[in-house]
């Protein structure tokens, strides 16, 4: 749908330059079309990945200064200053991502906000560089094979097939592994490290494309106005390119085209505001975020799809991925966690054997999720040695452990909202398979051992808690892991789908895999476990045969009385 959106728009925009756009109309839609380019990396960084940077328009002031210097101080031209423009841009992105990618939310926002307001300042105040308040004049027009590109329908021109290429790139890149991953990272930051993806590598990938964008739209604006000043790195560059985001649609890079074609339009629809379009663009904001949360082009692919219906996808063919290998299973020897002066984990040391079923149980709050936390790297451990397949892994980060041979389920069944049954499980695999095509086969293939196959077309959206769960599991079966952590699967579960479960759950230990399995109802894990551990104030008080656990005097007193009659 959005790549005939982006045909349709093109074709649009070539009639309209053609026809009707008197020479300002052209130079209006040439800072459009520079504008859609700087957008299409803020739907990567933003749209997809979550992160608000505002940053996106230091990085398009950089751009700009790039080829306002070289251009006009030094006379080189485009084919040299183009690609710096956008190589200086990604290089400042590297280190500055790196220091201020791990800060979270409005933090992180307010960091990338404050690299602006430092350009802005140098720019003022390094006139033998930059021109100070001035600016540079002088800047040379694109010369291409030795034809100067003039103002009006040729610059247009070059920027919308500029816009173009760019768009084609965007596209290619949020339907890919890249967009995917990030949109899983977005959508679900606290399970995306235990699918394997490199969280931190991630953002700073998204946050570098990003900067390339803008950098190369910043050096398309100096060519188009031939002269660059300290404006281009002032706020309301940044408020525009985030304006056009979202109201185009977030994530879209049709959205980034048809944001920015409608509001660089804006101020001449509304002239008598002087400077105070930016008041039109707040308003254009708040109404969309009120009225069109996923933004212009989400609402007209809905009207479309109510209008002409939507294809049936074509789902892949399930193919079965590969085992994880492991003879040592999972060994843990003194874990232990305090939060504060909680110490919710006091020495806890398991072994889970490949082909075992080992039991967690507890009264609420005696340390289980945390231990799981603790081995899945969702917290790191104050003392004591975790060691996984026979190597040393105390304290690796998720992804790593999910490479491992490691996958956990959480004790709310997490799904994306938005995202569809089959996409939420090959999320598992886009870390390991070489594409998006190859992962959904997997996942087809996991969906099918659950016994939900039928839902490979559907949206996460509304799943009934009992299809959730069985949609998560198969999330971390996809991955065929040596261990499997399992949170309270069996919770909200009927008497017929627990015996599905634990028949599922026999069946991949007999195929080798070590599963632990944290659970409150006693009647489902006792049968299903060889093995419990019982926990109480984050110690271990019970490590022995699942039959002998009513009979220990310590867990009766600790959980099993305080659970009533559970024989």
């Amino acid at each position: 749908m959005e790549n005939v959106a982006l045909f349709a728009g093109a074709l649009a925009l070539l009639v309209y330059a053609l026809a009707f756009a008197s020479p300002y109309g052209l130079r209006v839609l040439t800072v459009a079309g520079v504008y859609a380019l700087a957008a299409f990396g803020f739907q990567i960084v933003f749209g997809l990945g979550g992160a608000l940077s505002l940053a996106q328009g230091a990085f398009f002031g950089v751009g700009a200064y790039v080829t306002g210097i070289l251009g006009s101080r030094h006379g080189l031209g485009f084919e040299a200053t183009f690609p710096l423009s956008m190589l200086v841009p990604l290089l400042l992105a590297l280190p500055v991502g790196l220091a201020v990618l791990r800060l979270e939310s409005h933090y992180f926002a307010l960091a990338t906000l404050g690299i602006a307001q430092v350009l802005h300042l140098l720019a003022v105040n390094l006139p033998e560089l930059t021109g100070g308040s001035n600016g540079l004049a002088g800047v040379p027009a694109v010369v291409l094979f030795g034809w100067a590109v003039p103002r009006g329908l040729p610059m247009a021109g070059l920027v919308w097939g500029l816009v173009a290429l760019g768009g084609l790139v965007g596209w290619r890149l949020t339907h890919g592994k890249l967009g995917r991953s990030l949109t899983m990272l977005r959508d679900d930051p606290l399970a995306a490290g235990t699918l394997g993806l490199d969280v931190g590598r991630l953002r700073l990938t998204a946050f570098g494309i990003s900067a390339l964008f803008a950098g190369a739209a910043g050096a398309l604006a100096v060519h188009t106005q031939r002269v660059v000043s300290p404006e281009v790195l002032e706020f309301p560059v940044m408020v525009s390119i985030l304006t056009i985001a979202i109201v185009g649609g977030r994530g879209r890079m049709a959205g980034a085209v048809l944001g920015a074609v409608l509001l660089l339009h804006l101020p001449e629809w509304f002239r008598f505001l002087e400077r105070g379009y930016l008041v039109v663009y707040g308003a254009a904001l708040l109404l969309t975020v009120l009225l069109a949360p996923d933004g212009l082009t989400g609402l007209l692919g809905r009207a479309a799809g109510r209008l002409f219906g939507r294809p049936a996808r074509a789902l892949p063919e399930a193919r079965e991925p590969p085992p994880s290998v492991s003879e040592d299973g999972l060994t843990v020897e003194g874990l232990a966690k305090s939060f504060g002066g909680l110490q919710a984990v006091d020495g806890v040391s398991l072994e889970l054997r490949p082909g075992s079923i080992t039991g967690l149980i507890g009264p609420n709050g005696s340390g289980k999720t945390t231990v799981i936390n603790l081995l899945s790297g969702l917290e790191r451990p104050d003392a004591g040695r975790v060691r996984l397949g026979g190597r040393d892994v105390t304290g690796a980060r998720a992804d790593r452990l999910a490479h491992a041979g490691l996958a956990r389920s959480f004790q709310a069944a997490i799904l994306p909202e938005g995202t569809g049954v089959l996409e939420a499980v090959a999320a598992a695999r886009l870390a390991v398979d070489p594409d998006a095509a190859t992962a959904e086969a997997h996942a087809r293939w996991a969906l099918d051992r659950l016994g939900v196959g039928d839902l490979a077309g559907q949206s996460c959206d509304g799943l009934p808690a009992a299809l959730r769960r069985r949609v998560e599991l198969a999330r971390a079966v996809v991955r065929r892991p040596a261990v499997l952590l399992l949170d309270e699967p069996a919770a909200g579960l009927t008497d017929g789908e627990k015996a599905e479960l634990a028949a599922l759950l026999r069946e991949l230990a007999g195929e080798g895999m070590a599963v632990l399995l944290v659970e409150h109802d006693m009647g489902f894990l006792l049968p299903l476990a060889g093995r419990v551990l019982c926990l109480d104030r984050g110690r271990v008080i019970y490590d022995g045969p699942a039959d002998g656990v009513r009979r220990d005097a310590t867990v009766a007193a600790a959980y099993l009385g305080r659970a009533g009659d559970l024989q």
